[in-house]
């Protein structure tokens, strides 16, 4: 009987390509290969992954040690089950070990290109809390990243952590969120995060700003609200950064108001067209109330950023400066549409009508017992609950964290306490989608999802 040819556009096969082009563990490759072949690396899954991870453009930009490790250990893997190797595979493995004789490439600061793939299930709505027409389907998100295979390089940012890649699930899972806000990164790392809120429109022209017949330059501002900022404090982050933008096609922001004199029509345009990202150095403990009010964040993220004991007092108090700026954003939203709004008083500055929530369901927000710190999971229900609309209508803080020390963990509560904060604990009740189902080094259940807020 003829061995089912694989697809890579369909699981399994999608499933080994993409987890090939992320530069998943070569275990992981191997059980995917097995699932592929039901049970066995057979001669059909062997000629899949020459044709489509190998020996095409992925192959030629790959690692070198990396993909050597991947052929060495499926020929391996073939010949202990006295199965038959392809001579396309002895042959790539001779050049691998003639041309790749020194380690010292696997060592050290070494930059490699890898993608990942979101794949959006094909049996549900991907935007959940959603119905149609307002979320058609979606097609898998590619994400080009370059990046260090050190993960301590340039502190936490060269690296795909897996915070990161949590927090991307929920921003692409709960699009409503994100969408037509402005939102403000702290840590950005490689760029995942904001690539993925420039893909939900997070910084698309809201429709807000259409209900302003004349487009001035009290309207140009208001589109100058809103944007992607994502930073860091690591110069060699940023610039690292900015080459992801580039290769996702996410070219720096041109400031509106630069362009004034030119038709507001075509300036309009292009902001539909084109969404906004501006990334900048932003050292957490030389950053000044100054420096931070001209953005005015709906929303702020964050990913791994609950690491070190001796940053958290300058994030807190980033945090607190980026929190408490919502009533001068909505005074400068309103000001400046003055008497063009239709509507206005039904209309939230966030682009929800009034009472109206985000959502089909609401959501019970959970925030920490101040009394017993020593279990980030233990959680005390509000009363009546909290709709998502409600968690809208002032800035928020979303930080998704990996709790490694759980006495960092809270420190962190503590000055947040101080500095009168709330924080919620939210994993439970908005769960991101699987967007990641090939990558089995990524523990999703090891992540945790707070809100902040001020009091």
């Amino acid at each position: 009987m003829a061995e089912p040819k694989l697809d890579p556009t369909i699981p399994p096969g999608l499933h080994l390509v993409s987890a090939f082009l992320s530069m998943e563990p070569t275990n992981t490759l191997l059980s995917l290969s097995r699932e592929c072949g039901g049970g066995l690396v057979t001669e059909g899954v062997q000629r899949f992954i020459w044709d489509h991870c190998i020996s095409n453009e992925a192959g030629e930009k790959g690692y070198g040690p990396y993909l050597r490790n991947f052929v060495k250990r499926l020929i391996s893997e073939v010949e202990s089950r006295n199965g038959t190797v392809l001579d396309e595979l002895y042959e790539q493995c001779g050049y691998y070990m003639s041309s790749l004789k020194d380690d010292r490439l696997v060592k050290g600061s070494a930059r490699v290109h890898k993608c990942i793939s979101f794949l959006f299930p094909d049996d549900e709505l991907v935007f959940l809390g959603c119905e149609p027409p307002s979320c058609p389907k979606q097609s898998n998100l590619v994400v080009p990243l370059h990046c260090s295979l050190n993960m301590l390089e340039g502190d936490t940012g060269c690296s795909v952590w897996p915070s990161s890649l949590y927090l991307s699930e929920f921003v692409l899972s709960f699009p409503d969120i994100f969408s037509n806000k402005s939102c403000f990164e702290v840590g950005s790392g490689v760029g995942l995060v904001g690539i993925c809120l420039s893909h939900v429109k997070a910084s698309q022209v809201s429709d807000v700003v259409d209900s302003c017949p004349f487009w001035t330059i009290h309207s140009l501002q208001c589109v100058h609200l809103m944007q992607v900022i994502l930073s860091d404090g690591d110069l060699s982050t940023l610039s690292n950064m900015k080459l992801n933008l580039k290769l996702n096609q996410l070219g720096a922001e041109t400031d509106v108001l630069e362009r004034f004199g030119e038709d507001p029509n075509t300036v309009k345009a292009e902001m539909y067209n084109k969404s906004k990202v501006k990334c900048f150095h932003l050292p957490w403990e030389s950053a000044t109330e100054s420096e931070l009010e001209e953005y005015l964040p709906d929303i702020i993220v964050g990913a791994d950023v609950i690491y070190d004991p001796s940053c958290l007092p300058h994030l807190l108090r980033v945090l607190v400066i980026l929190l408490k700026q919502k009533k001068a954003y909505t005074q400068t939203w309103e000001e400046s549409c003055e008497g063009r709004l239709q509507d206005a008083e039904h209309i939230d500055v966030n682009g929800a009508s009034e009472g109206k929530s985000l959502f089909a369901h609401d959501i019970q927000c959970v925030t920490i017992q101040n009394s017993n710190r020593t279990d980030p999971c233990q959680v005390e229900e509000l009363h009546g609950g909290s709709s998502v609309a409600r968690l809208m209508k002032c800035p928020v803080a979303y930080i998704a964290s990996v709790i490694r020390n759980i006495d960092t963990f809270n420190c962190f509560l503590k000055l947040a306490e101080e500095a009168n904060l709330v924080i919620a604990d939210i994993t439970e009740a908005l769960v991101p989608l699987n967007l990641l189902p090939y990558m089995q080094s990524y523990n999703r259940s090891s992540i945790r999802l707070f809100t902040v807020k001020c009091k």
